[in-house]
């Protein structure tokens, strides 16, 4: 399942004004962010639309893409894979408690470059 997808927006007020107003019919709301950074919108799930900004440091990628996976073992297998696919190495399996008490991830660059992530953030996530 998709846990969240991040896109780049080159006016990031002007792209929160147009999500705001193109999800509500859909029940879809803003969920938190970081002013001038970063907006998530819940679109139900647990799943997460993010929008993040063009600037003069630019964004990680373009596109990022979350996996949500079922265990740590499963974070581990992912990123196992994806390397012995010969893709980018874009941080290895680990506890990341900045973004979530319990959020294990891994990330990857696929062949051209985005950002691709496979993660868990369940309690049982904690027991490292």
């Amino acid at each position: 399942m998709i846990d969240h997808i991040t896109i780049e927006v080159s006016d990031l007020e002007k792209s929160k004004l147009f999500y705001e107003k193109a999800f509500a019919p859909l029940g879809y709301s803003l969920s938190f962010g970081k002013e001038g950074v970063f907006w998530a919108f819940d679109v139900g799930n647990g799943c997460l639309f993010e929008i993040q900004r063009t600037g003069e440091k630019p964004p990680l990628t373009h596109l990022h893409v979350a996996f949500r996976v079922k265990s740590k073992a499963k974070v581990d297998a992912f990123y196992r894979a994806a390397l012995e696919a010969r893709v980018g190495d874009n941080g290895a399996p680990g506890p990341l408690p900045d973004y979530a008490q319990n959020y294990y991830a891994c990330f990857v660059l696929d062949p051209d470059g985005y950002n691709i992530e496979a993660m868990i953030n369940e309690p049982s996530a904690s027991s490292f």
